[in-house]
C-alpha cells in the first residue's frame, strides 16, 4: 500500500478538485487525498451532502471547499476551477469521478437522456480539464484522473449512452496525456468494475444484478479501494504518462 493510502501526508501543500464528491467514489477519493495531505475542493450538485463530506475532510486537518455545481453548465463548471484556485491557491489534482446514466435500449433512449449522460460523463471532464490545464502548466505539472468503467472497454445492451461516454473518455484522456507530457501533466483513465455504491435509485446489490452476467462487472469493488489507488497514483506517479489506463483488481463480494 502506498504512503498516500496509509495516510502519510505526502501531498502536503497540494490542492485537489474532486467531482462527484458528495457520495461514493468521489467522497472516498476526497477523503483519501485529504488524509494524504491535500486540501480538497468538493464538487457535486447537492450542497447539503457536500457540507457533510466537508466536515469529514476537515477532521483530517486539511482545508475543504464545498462547491455545488451543475456539471452540465459550462459557466458553472469552468468557474469551479477558478474558485478552487482562488480559495486554495492552486490546483494540482483533478479527479473526474462524477457520473450518470440513462438506461434503455437504443429505441427507448430519448435524446435528452443521451445528451445528459454525455454531458456529465464526457463533456464535463473536458471542460474541467481545459480550465485546469493552464493552471497546472504554470505550476510545472499536475495530475488528471478520469474515472471510466468496464463499460469503457466493452459495450452492452441497454447502456448505449453510458458506454459511448466512457469509450469517449478513454480517447480524450489519451489525447490529454499526450498533450501534457511536455508540461509535466499526467493523465490516467481508470476502468473499475461495479462498486459498492448507490447508482441513482439502485442499491449495490441491484446494480450487480442488472449488469452483465460475465466479466469483471459482475463482482463488486469497495470505493475506498479505488480511492486508495487514485491517492497512490497522485502521490507516487510513474515516470511515464499512462495513456491506456488501468483495469483495477476486483474483489469478490460486497465489502
Amino acid at each position: 500500500m502506498s504512503e498516500a493510502a496509509n495516510g502519510v501526508r505526502v501531498l502536503e501543500g497540494r490542492a485537489a478538485l474532486v467531482t462527484g464528491a458528495s457520495s461514493g467514489l468521489g467522497r472516498a477519493t476526497a477523503i483519501a487525498l485529504a488524509k494524504a495531505g491535500a486540501d480538497v475542493a468538493l464538487v457535486a450538485r447537492s450542497a447539503q451532502e457536500l457540507e457533510s463530506v466537508k466536515e469529514e475532510v476537515s477532521k483530517t486537518g486539511r482545508r475543504a471547499l464545498a462547491l455545488p455545481t451543475d456539471l452540465t453548465k459550462e459557466d458553472e463548471t469552468t468557474a469551479t476551477v477558478e474558485q478552487t484556485v482562488e480559495a486554495l491557491g492552486r490546483i494540482d489534482v483533478l479527479v473526474n469521478a462524477a457520473g450518470t446514466d440513462a438506461p434503455g435500449t437504443v429505441e427507448e433512449l430519448d435524446v435528452e437522456g443521451w445528451d445528459r449522460t454525455l454531458s456529465v460523463n464526457l463533456r464535463a471532464p473536458f471542460l474541467l480539464s481545459r480550465a485546469a490545464f493552464p493552471r497546472m502548466r504554470e505550476a510545472g505539472g499536475g495530475t488528471i484522473v478520469n474515472v471510466s468503467s468496464v463499460a469503457g472497454k466493452k459495450g452492452w445492451a441497454n447502456a448505449s449512452a453510458y458506454c459511448a461516454s466512457k469509450f469517449g473518455l478513454t480517447g480524450f484522456t489519451e489525447a490529454l496525456a499526450d498533450e501534457g507530457k511536455e508540461h509535466g501533466i499526467r493523465a490516467i483513465v481508470l476502468y473499475p468494475g461495479a462498486m459498492a455504491t448507490h447508482w441513482g435509485a439502485f442499491s449495490p446489490e441491484e446494480r450487480r444484478q442488472s449488469e452483465p452476467t460475465e466479466g469483471p462487472a459482475t463482482r463488486v469493488l469497495a470505493p475506498e479501494r479505488v480511492a486508495e489507488f487514485i491517492a497512490w497514483f497522485v502521490a507516487s506517479p510513474p515516470e511515464f504518462v499512462l495513456t491506456e489506463g488501468i483495469v483495477l483488481p476486483i474483489e469478490e463480494g460486497l465489502p
